[in-house]
């Protein structure tokens, strides 16, 4: 089975401090992954370090570092087998684009579009099939600065599937949403999952988690706290010893809930 991801004792070190410490993992293609933990445990590290945005510090000889099974990756060929969604990307669009042009600013890694971008007639109709697919081509035209938390996530994500890629990044993908827009999101994710594309979800709400994330990795303090199957680790005490705070684990039908108890 080939890998995605294979890390063996990776740190990053920023402003003298370790915010990964000596991470060892593997994520092989064929899993859809769970990135949890709270606040400042090294989640949005993780994957600024899968991303490209981030080095791992060199803290000795036996650093394995290797994406696609690459150690050494161009970056734009890096991000057309990844595609990303952050909150970070969408406040990032903050000029008079329209959901069309955002999408189409996937095939080009750019947050917006450009003179020098030379868009093909298939790119369009790319564009618009996925659209279609995200069921918001009635938007295609709308500024995307004046739409919903919701509606502009899901362009976003449209965008991050304009390059077909291998893996699909959800960084706190629910972040803002209402409770409908939060729906949406939850179907959205099973439907590009029934498509084979591949999902790394990070969150801190169980709420996101979709019944197919088969492997969970729990992140605290910048190390892997716990790391296995679904029925292994995604459980109530795990939980309450990760937040650090007694939780009881909910599972209805394929949605995830809470409460402290």
């Amino acid at each position: 089975m080939s890998s995605f991801v294979e890390f063996k004792k990776v740190s990053v070190i920023r402003d003298a401090r370790k915010i990964l410490d000596d991470i060892s993992l593997k994520i092989n293609s064929d899993e859809n992954v769970v990135i949890i933990g709270p606040n400042g445990s090294g989640k949005s590290a993780f994957i600024k370090l899968l991303t490209g945005r981030f080095y791992p510090s060199y803290t000795g000889g036996d650093t394995v570092c290797r994406l696609f099974g690459f150690e050494r990756w161009n970056i734009h060929d890096l991000r057309s087998m990844l595609g990303i969604v952050t909150d970070e990307l969408q406040y990032s669009f903050h000029n008079k684009i329209t959901g069309f042009e955002a999408v189409l600013s996937g095939f080009f890694s750019s947050i917006g579009m450009f003179n020098n971008h030379i868009v093909t007639k298939e790119m369009t109709k790319i564009a618009a099939d996925i659209i279609e697919f995200m069921e918001v081509s009635c938007l295609r035209h709308k500024k995307l600065e004046t739409m919903s938390s919701g509606e502009a996530r899901r362009f976003l994500i449209a965008r991050a599937l304009a390059n077909n890629p291998k893996v699909l990044i959800l960084d706190e993908p629910s972040n803002g949403l209402d409770i409908a827009s939060s729906v949406k999101l939850y179907n959205t994710m099973r439907k590009i999952l029934s498509y084979g594309t591949k999902i790394i979800l990070v969150t801190h709400l169980v709420s996101d988690i979709i019944p197919e994330m088969n492997r969970f990795i729990f992140f605290k303090n910048g190390k892997i706290f716990a790391d296995g199957k679904r029925a292994e680790v995604f459980n109530s005490d795990k939980l309450s010893s990760l937040f650090e705070l007694k939780v009881k684990l909910y599972e209805n039908n394929g949605l995830c809930s809470v409460t402290v108890v």
